[in-house]
């Protein structure tokens, strides 16, 4: 259920305690906004000095009102903040949003200060906004405590960044969106993310969440919440572009970055994530219609042959395809266009659209009929002509009216279906566009935008909610290879057969027990390779032994491991690994494996634990995913076997939270099965 935070967004009464009649302070701003809905809920205004603010009577202290207090926002300095909490919570307020800054933004002095007001709170069975947070507005209750006014609409906005939600509004307008929530996040010192997001999950005027964070304290549970609700969540982030730990001890932990932790955890849950305030007012745009692609498929239609190029690549660059159109839509477009119109995809009026402005119309009607397109994208000069009186081949206002015709029948077609439209204009503020606006028809200046408008509409894999990390296990104490090895093995992960030995005899032993080739590795050096301590194909004993008395004279292993050689011939090598992120817990990642693993950065990212069904999409999402079915006379390997390993590695590694770093590299995959060659964990 989450978090109860009625007294937040639906308070009975509000306090402004340290409202002020000095616009240069935070407090006359949250005073002048809580007034604008007096009639809702008594509105209180608290000063020291008492007297009055904004030509209204102020108390001297919360004490002073004589009434019960729902909901305090506190502007005062960081000195004055405890008191003013402790206040609050004696006359009776549930809520508490702090504006006050000071805290754990400063070190540890503020931290463990903010910490202990929080645990104040907590315990009074109340919750807290911030501190170091610019206030909140929920415009479905009239509750504005934010300095500035925001459009009302169906989005919630999460913002660390009160300037980013300005910016966001201006976004909005041409889209007809709007808020229903803003929320600043401050420190999260009690109410987080995670909180709000779930509340404004079961929020009904809320039909988007939108989420700026910088940071995620709970990377994994703030994925868990968004994969829950039902209704679109986007985020943007900052600090992608960062390398991750510096110290990584293991080809996964190298290899994975902030960045590919974020995408996965987003992709994982259903989260639309973005790079941009821009980007993310084009994919709420798309979003806010409900309407979704069945697949990725688009139909271009332009009145130029440049636009419709540039279109095209732009929405294949979205990840979006362009196919061309089958013979019974050709044949229908033939009917409605002059003969030079192209016909095949992008759809080319060739000029026809300033003789006959309906052309549109009928192109776009016969385009979202059209089985083999998942939606539309109408690119170029529509909407110029009613913005030029008559545009570039003259006509006035007969072609000018033309167009708006020809627009409301677009807008009407488009209501018919449920597929997506997105149109991109020369003149995305011409009345035509803005008849199409209306409809619910995203318009664009920019050809980019309206493809990842449409390729925002394309669901991912279903929301099944993310796999549950399993119940720890008994915690490994020794990250040896031999050790970690085992654990593997007793996970249900198979390895050649192997043998540790300490001298020539231990070693010529092996070699009875079982016959070559052989493999003798180095114990207890994380890269063998690297460090020269790995030999491969060792037909007999004596190779066998003339390879351990040079890497023993080289590097004096306490212990080495003499191990039945693979046949790698009609095999791929995979490397599978899991890296534990501070934010998102444990990640994994699969990729082409080897020695070469770094070199080819050929790797995909998720969340652990994998499913094995979700082993298999990463596997085949891969750019050498074609190696898998072999190629150039070469069998296929078994891909299900790769995939169970997969679950295998991660759930182990999920199950063991002392491990950091763990991987399988390479994990050999056959034609039928795999073998683990070698492996690798790194203790926290």
């Amino acid at each position: 259920m989450g978090r109860d935070l009625t007294a937040l967004f639906d308070p009975v009464s509000v306090a402004v305690v340290g409202a002020s009649d000095d616009p240069a302070k935070y407090g006359h701003a949250i005073a002048a906004q809580a007034l604008r809905a007096p009639g809702r809920r008594p509105v209180h205004l608290v000063n020291r000095r008492g007297g009055t603010v904004l030509g209204r009577p102020a108390a001297p202290s919360l004490g002073a009102i004589g009434e019960p207090v729902d909901l305090a926002v506190i502007s005062v300095p960081a000195a004055g903040l405890e008191a003013a909490v402790d206040e609050a919570l004696r006359c009776g307020a549930r809520a508490i949003v702090a504006i006050s800054a000071g805290f754990a933004e400063t070190g540890d002095a503020g931290r463990a200060r903010q910490q202990a007001v929080a645990e104040r709170v907590r315990a009074a069975g109340a919750v807290l906004v911030g501190p170091n947070c610019l206030g909140l507005t929920d415009n479905t209750t009239d509750l504005f405590l934010a300095s500035d006014t925001f459009t009302p609409g169906g989005v919630a906005l999460l913002s660390q960044s009160g300037n980013l939600a300005l910016e966001l509004q201006l976004r909005f307008r041409p889209h007809g969106l709007g808020f229903s929530r803003f929320v600043s996040l401050g420190n999260q010192a009690d109410v987080t993310l995670v909180d709000l997001l779930a509340d404004c999950a079961r929020h009904d005027s809320t039909q988007a969440i939108a989420v700026y964070a910088e940071d995620f304290a709970d990377g994994r549970a703030f994925a868990e919440a968004a994969s829950a609700a039902d209704k679109p969540v986007v985020l943007l982030t900052g600090g992608r572009g960062d390398a991750s730990a510096r110290s990584a001890q293991s080809h996964t932990g190298a290899l994975t970055t902030p960045a590919d932790v974020v995408t996965a955890a987003c992709r994982d849950a259903g989260v639309e994530l973005v790079a941009t305030p821009r980007e993310l007012a084009v994919v709420l745009a798309a979003l806010n219609g409900g309407r979704r692609a069945a697949g990725r498929r688009v139909a271009v239609l332009t009145d130029g042959g440049g636009h419709g190029v540039v279109a095209a690549d732009a929405a294949e660059a979205a990840g979006l395809t362009v196919p061309e159109l089958h013979e019974p839509t050709r044949q229908r477009l033939r009917e409605a266009l002059w003969e030079q119109s192209a016909v095949a995809n992008p759809v080319d009026l060739a000029g026809m659209g300033e003789q006959s402005p309906g052309s549109y119309a009928d192109t776009v009607s016969a385009l979202l009929a059209a089985e083999e397109a998942d939606a539309v994208l109408m690119t170029g000069y529509f909407g110029g002509y009613a913005a030029t009186d008559g545009g570039l081949g003259g006509g006035g206002t007969a072609l000018a009216e033309g167009e708006q015709q020809a627009a409301r029948l677009i807008a009407a077609r488009h209501r018919a279906t449920a597929k997506p439209l997105v149109v991109q204009s020369m003149y995305p503020e011409s009345p035509s566009c803005r008849t199409l606006a209306a409809a619910g028809i995203p318009v664009f200046a920019a050809t980019e935008d309206a493809a990842r408008a449409l390729a925002a509409t394309v669901p991912g894999a279903p929301r099944s909610g993310l796999p549950p990390l399993p119940a720890a296990a008994p915690a490994l104490h020794d990250s040896g290879y031999l050790q970690t090895r085992r654990a593997l093995e007793a996970a249900g992960l198979p390895f050649p057969t192997a043998r540790e030995v300490h001298d020539e005899t231990e070693l010529l032993a092996a070699t009875e027990e079982f016959t070559g080739p052989y493999v003798l590795k180095a114990l207890h050096l994380l890269h063998k390779s690297d460090a020269g301590g790995v030999a491969l194909g060792l037909a007999g004993p004596g190779e066998l032994l003339a390879a351990f008395r040079d890497m023993d004279a080289r590097l004096g292993a306490s212990s080495y491991s003499v191990e039945a050689m693979a046949d790698p011939t009609d095999g791929v090598e995979l490397i599978i690994g899991v890296h534990r992120d501070p934010r998102f817990g444990p990640v994994a990642m699969v990729g082409l494996g080897g020695v070469l693993a770094e070199a080819l950065r050929d790797v995909a990212f998720a969340l652990a634990p994998v499913p094995a069904d979700g082993a298999l999409r990463l596997l085949r999402g891969l750019r050498t995913a074609a190696l898998l079915d072999g190629v150039r006379g070469r069998p296929p390997v078994d891909i299900a076997a790769a995939a169970a390993a997969v679950e295998t590695i991660t759930a182990f590694a999920a199950a063991h939270p002392e491990i950091a770093e763990i991987e399988v590299n390479p994990l050999l995959v056959r034609p039928h099965g795999v073998l683990a060659l070698d492996s690798r964990a790194v203790l926290a």
